[in-house]
């Protein structure tokens, strides 16, 4: 699997605009670059699932990702094609089957706390793992402290623009994959959907995030059966319900020489 790849070109992504910025009681004009928010609207074997607000890139991956996490695709070789419309915001995927029909997801969608009005499907929670997450693999303090660094030092895009999520796939010792956008939730998309296309194995890893813990990043994390989930954020309650059930050590608010430990601590070692 490759390792951190470079972000795309940020001169498609970011922005210019002007702005009145007041500082210390002066007005001045500034040009400052803000990030693209696009809609891409997918289409599963010609009928309209839903319309992601994204920041428009790596876009096939990001389709494929939350086809596969509401369980609308199932193997790789179920994908007989997929078509991108850039320039519309339209991309077209065709499988073997009928998923929407046979799951009766019409209309059952859920607008979620994600930004960018991250969408989940009813059944998506409903079918919440039964298999209890059972990991060997541990973490140290220092290696924690090693991978949110490493993540905050890796997008441009941020940097830039601070309008950005970074998300990434790593071990304790290394980020391996490396995705941002506007919402946390695509970024955990893009990750997945990549893996998926792939056919790389995630029960030894860990997913990294800046955003919130919530309970919809969560179900992502668990549908990918990772044990770790870690951000520099904080996590809401329902996430932390369901990280106890399916077995997830969650970590959040890793910022300077702190971090806290949510659930299942024994992973964590000195």
């Amino acid at each position: 699997m490759e390792k951190i790849d470079q972000e795309e070109s940020i001169s498609n992504i970011l922005k210019k605009v002007t702005v009145r910025k007041m500082f210390k009681g002066e007005w001045t004009n500034r040009t400052i670059s803000v990030v693209q928010e696009i809609p891409l609207t997918i289409f599963l074997n010609d009928k309209e699932i839903v319309t992601l607000l994204c920041m428009g890139s790596h876009l096939e991956a990001l389709t494929v990702g939350f086809l596969k996490f509401e369980g609308l695709i199932d193997k790789r070789e179920d994908i007989r094609d997929i078509t991108l419309d850039e320039k519309k915001g339209l991309i077209f995927v065709k499988v073997d089957k009928d998923p929407v029909m046979e799951k009766n997801l019409l209309f059952k969608r859920v607008i979620t706390s994600g930004c960018g009005k991250g969408t989940i499907f009813y059944h998506a929670i409903d079918a919440l793992l039964t298999r209890k997450i059972k990991s060997s693999l541990f973490i140290t303090a220092d290696q924690i402290f090693f991978l949110m660094s490493n993540i905050n030092q890796k997008s441009s895009l941020y940097k830039k623009s601070r309008g950005v999520h970074n998300t990434a796939l790593a071990t304790p010792e290394e980020i391996l994959l490396f995705r941002t956008d506007i919402g946390r939730h695509n970024a955990v998309d893009m990750i997945y959907g990549k893996c998926f296309l792939d056919g790389f194995s995630l029960e030894d890893k860990i997913l990294l995030t800046t955003g919130r813990i919530t309970s919809e990043v969560l179900l992502k994390a668990g549908k990918m059966r990772v044990p770790f989930l870690i951000s520099r954020n904080v996590a809401t309650q329902q996430a932390l319900t369901l990280a106890q059930d399916i077995g997830i050590t969650v970590i959040g608010d890793v910022r300077g020489k702190k971090f806290i430990v949510y659930t299942n601590p024994e992973r964590v070692k000195k």
